[in-house]
């Protein structure tokens, strides 16, 4: 977890004290911005002692992010969200949420008391009603307005791309894609598929068990590797990774591996494309394929926004670009809406609760 100061700009818009968070919620790490200057990465995972030892250890819980992760010998871990929602597996699955959001507000807070709390939250493209009213009934309990909004929505509005643009969202959990048009994007303008970041980890970690039998892989050794070399095209270098076959460190050559567990999301990205670029006015699709936009960690895929413009070539110019911080831009973009547009005005931009 991080905490780092920021100088924001003074409104009149928010009220004396009180507190304007944006929350990019993500299945795999939740980042949160405030009015106050916080800016806070945290793991998406609650841990719970697994015994009474375990109890002993490191105390009654819930051990939230980083912490829990560094201490889940001792601890089950409950991760709250899967492919961008909230879980509604069970019981602690809500329990875990809750305590996943209150930490994230109260860490925002920055030890002093606020006299309302405002939240703007980023979800899914096309997050069900139902899972955004469950995420609005857990948010109820930490904040007095909190509003639901389109991921890649927030990113456009940090970057004022408004009309005649295409965001491209690829988080851990979903690829989130969004044609803006100087609206809120209509639900025929976005689209959610699932194969973000901890599909290509499961692929990575098939496929470099099916070259070599025996080696021993997780899912989280996978995503370790693909953090680090994820790549389409060409490689610069080939990808050596340094893994354990019966229990001794081995270097194994897993290039090919990479290259195609990360190249099996673009023809999904490239067909989603397609489809949203129709949906323009002939005369603005010209100027909506020049402002193709990627961002979150899957953005960060070597290649990738080359082999979009590749694929798309038959289009005329194509051109795609990267955002400059894929970890903080949605929850910047949610703050800015936040401080920018009275609260009274939000149920026009998504679903939430708290209006007057």
């Amino acid at each position: 977890m991080e905490i780092q100061q920021q100088k924001l700009p003074e409104t009149t818009l928010v009220q004396q004290n009180q507190l304007l968070v944006g929350i990019d919620l993500g299945t795999c790490r939740t980042a949160v911005m405030s009015n106050r200057g916080a800016q806070i990465m945290t793991r998406s995972v609650v841990g719970y002692p697994k015994d009474v030892i375990s109890e002993r250890m490191v105390g009654e819980g819930p051990i939230i992010g980083q912490d829990a992760v560094s201490k889940r010998n001792f601890l089950d871990l409950c991760y709250p969200l899967a492919d961008g929602v909230i879980r509604e597996a069970s019981e602690r699955d809500y329990d875990a949420a809750f305590e996943l959001i209150k930490h994230v507000v109260s860490l925002a807070k920055q030890g002093a008391e606020a006299s309302s709390v405002c939240g703007i939250i980023g979800v899914p493209a096309r997050a069900s009603i139902m899972n955004k009213e469950l995420l609005l009934d857990i948010a109820k309990e930490v904040m007095n307005v909190a509003l639901v909004v389109s991921e890649p929505f927030m990113v456009a509005y940090k970057l004022g791309k408004l009309s005649n643009c295409i965001v491209i969202d690829i988080g851990a959990g979903t690829v989130d894609i969004c044609g803006m048009k100087g609206t809120v994007p209509a639900a025929d303008d976005q689209v959610t598929f699932l194969k973000g970041g901890d599909f290509i980890d499961e692929r990575l970690e098939s496929a470099i068990a099916r070259r070599y039998p025996g080696v021993q892989i997780t899912e989280s050794v996978a995503c370790s590797i693909k953090e680090k070399h994820a790549f389409v095209g060409q490689p610069d270098k080939p990808v050596i990774a340094k893994l354990r076959m019966d229990g001794k460190p081995v270097e194994f050559d897993v290039t090919e591996d990479v290259r195609a567990v990360c190249e099996s999301i673009v023809p999904d990205i490239v067909e989603q494309l397609d489809t949203l670029v129709m949906k323009f006015d002939p005369e603005d699709q010209e100027e909506a394929l020049k402002n193709i936009i990627l961002a979150g960690g899957g953005s960060r895929i070597k290649g990738l926004s080359q082999m979009i413009v590749n694929q798309m070539s038959d289009y005329g110019e194509v051109v795609v670009t990267c955002v400059d911080d894929p970890d903080y831009i949605g929850s910047a973009g949610a703050l800015k809406l936040a401080t920018e547009i009275p609260t009274d005005k939000w149920p026009e931009i998504g679903v939430m609760f708290g209006a007057d």
